[in-house]
Parts: C-alpha cells; sequence; structure tokens
C-alpha cells in the first residue's frame, strides 16, 4: 500500500500552525488585553507569565512555513505573494514585540512606548493573522500554477472581521492564561472579561459559521447534505457545551481547567476549517495533490521533520514544566 504523503504533511503542517496558535495565541492575548490593565506592577505580572516561554513558540511558525514551502511549493509561491502585506505587518509587529520583550523591563523613562510596542504589536499580529485567513478562505486566484490576482484582493468584509474575531480568540486565551497564572485581584479581572469574551467569540465563530456556506457552495454541501450533517453535527454540539463549560467555570473558579477549555474551543475551531476544505489547500480549486513537491522531496523532508517536532514538543513541556506555578509581583523576568 503506497503511503499519501500529501495527506500526511498536510495534517504535519496543520499540527504545526495548530500549536503556533493556541501557544502564541494566549501570549498575543496578553498583549492585547494590557490596555485593559493598569500599573507598571500589574503589567510587569502580565508580562512576566509569558515572559520564559514566548520565543520559544515562534518555532512551530517556522516549522510550518518550512513544511510549506517544502511539501507544497506551489501553495506557498501563491499564499505569500497573494497575502504579502498583512504578511509583512504581522512579522514587524512580531519584531516591536519581541524588542518591547527585551527593553520594557531595563526602561524606566521609556517603559510607556515599549508597554505601547508590547500592545500595539500583539493587536496588529493577531488582526493581521486572522486577515491572513479571512484571505485564504475567500479564496486565491490562480491560473496557470501562479497567483493572478492583486494585491489587494485579500482585502474585504470576511478577512476583516476574521481579523477582529482572532484578536478576541486570543484574548480569551490571554484571560485563560492569566486566570492560571494570576493570583488575588489580578486574577478576578481576568475573570470577570473571561464571560463576555468568550459570548464575543461564540458570536463570531457563528457569524463565520453562516457566512462561509451562504458566499460557497461547496462548504455548504459539506455540511449540510445528508449524511455529513449527521457526521459533522459533533463538532457544534461540542462548541457550545465547551462554550457553557467554560461560562460556568468561570462561576466555579476554575483556573487550569478553564484554560484547557478554552484551548478545546480553539481546536474545534480549527477542526471546523479542515472539514470545510480538505483537501483544498489553495481555496476555491486547488487539491493538496496538485500543490505537493516530488515524492522523493517530500519523504526527505519527513525525516527532519520526525526529528525536530518530538524535541520541539519535549523542550516546549520542559519549560513550562520548569516555570509552572503562579506569578507573583517582584518575581520572574527581568
Amino acid at each position: 500500500m503506497t503511503i499519501d504523503l500529501p495527506v500526511i504533511w498536510y495534517f504535519l503542517i496543520g499540527f504545526a500552525v495548530a500549536m503556533y496558535v493556541v501557544m502564541d495565541g494566549f501570549s498575543l492575548g496578553v498583549g492585547i488585553l494590557f490596555p485593559f490593565v493598569q500599573g507598571d506592577h500589574r503589567r510587569d505580572v502580565m508580562m512576566n507569565s509569558v515572559a520564559p516561554v514566548w520565543d520559544g513558540n515562534q518555532t512551530w511558525m517556522i516549522l510550518g512555513g518550512a513544511g510549506l514551502y517544502g511539501a507544497f511549493p506551489l501553495a506557498y509561491a501563491v499564499i505569500l505573494p497573494a497575502l504579502y502585506l498583512p504578511l509583512i505587518l504581522m512579522l514587524l509587529a512580531l519584531i516591536f514585540r519581541g524588542i518591547a520583550f527585551e527593553f520594557r523591563f531595563k526602561s524606566n523613562r521609556s517603559r510607556k512606548w515599549f508597554d505601547f510596542a508590547f500592545s500595539g504589536g500583539a493587536i496588529v499580529a493577531t488582526f493581521s493573522q486572522g486577515v491572513v485567513l479571512g484571505g485564504i478562505i475567500n479564496g486565491l486566484t490562480v491560473t496557470e500554477r501562479s497567483f493572478q490576482g492583486g494585491g489587494f484582493d485579500w482585502f474585504s468584509p470576511f478577512a476583516l472581521f476574521t481579523g477582529l474575531a482572532l484578536m478576541a480568540g486570543y484574548a480569551l486565551l490571554g484571560a485563560g492564561w492569566l486566570i492560571m497564572k494570576t493570583e488575588g485581584e489580578l486574577q478576578l479581572r481576568f475573570y470577570r472579561l473571561a464571560r463576555p469574551l468568550t459570548l464575543l467569540v461564540v458570536a463570531a465563530m457563528v457569524v463565520i459559521s453562516i457566512w462561509t456556506p451562504l458566499f460557497n457552495g461547496r462548504i455548504a454541501e459539506r455540511w449540510f447534505v445528508f449524511p455529513n450533517i449527521i457526521w459533522f453535527a459533533p463538532v457544534p454540539i461540542l462548541v457550545a457545551l465547551l462554550s457553557w463549560s467554560i461560562w460556568n467555570g468561570v462561576t466555579h473558579s476554575q483556573e487550569r481547567l478553564l484554560f484547557l477549555k478554552v484551548l478545546g474551543l480553539f481546536f474545534l475551531g480549527l477542526s471546523g476549517l479542515v472539514i470545510s476544505f480538505f483537501p483544498l489547500i489553495i481555496p476555491p480549486d486547488v487539491t493538496l495533490w496538485e500543490a505537493s513537491s516530488a515524492r522523493a522531496s517530500q519523504l526527505f523532508l519527513i525525516i527532519g521533520y520526525v526529528i525536530l517536532v518530538p524535541m520541539v514538543l519535549a523542550y516546549t513541556a520542559y519549560s513550562y514544566y520548569v516555570f509552572r506555578g503562579k506569578v507573583r509581583e517582584g518575581e520572574g523576568y527581568h
């Protein structure tokens, strides 16, 4: 039996992207929540909760991008020129956020500017990622294996909405993380933010779930034609149950479990995207087999993934274990 390498690579890259989204998502969410908290000491605690682990999260972005370049060169060659502007804005914003991590604790007179760089970088990077997602969902113009659209084809009400939706999602992730890592009055503040953020995220998921089938008959057929409607029904049902569980978890002051539930909500959202578009890798027409590189190249590259992914997972698990527990004022990265 021949192994279907394009499918394996599709899910390997999807795993790398999912790991980046959920792990750097809460880090960016902390930056999005920065304007809701005043006082240098409180902001120090927020930043210190992610300072030991944030930079390792970029590894997953690199793995995803490198995997896309090697395994699906057509997708790489189409997606980048189609989305250059939001991708460049995302990278610049991540650079400013990284600078803020390094300099904020060492600066007194310019601290407010590094606060702005940290928060603004997180907001712009998150919004740009959402716009990129919306642009891909909308579909890209491909003719004779190259992008034939314009530099602003991604600009649409749907892409802008997905940018705002992802900001709400990352903010909820950040709130869940800070509930787990802080205590006292600061923790209570994020408990109070968790419920309205949950409502925003669920509302955004509902709008996107209605918007995409209305403008894409293929997605409507995938979800709503019998027997698919029965097979895929557990996804929206689990979203509803998990959302109610997050709401209820705030009442019972759950900490770690609340954060895990928010992660689960994100994974359900990502699974919905896979269900909607598989086996397309460049909507609306290009499948992963059409975009894949030669089999020999995919076999060669997969050796690196088999070595690197367990190493990154082990390093990540160890770093989170070392820096486990609450972050308190006066402790942390300086």
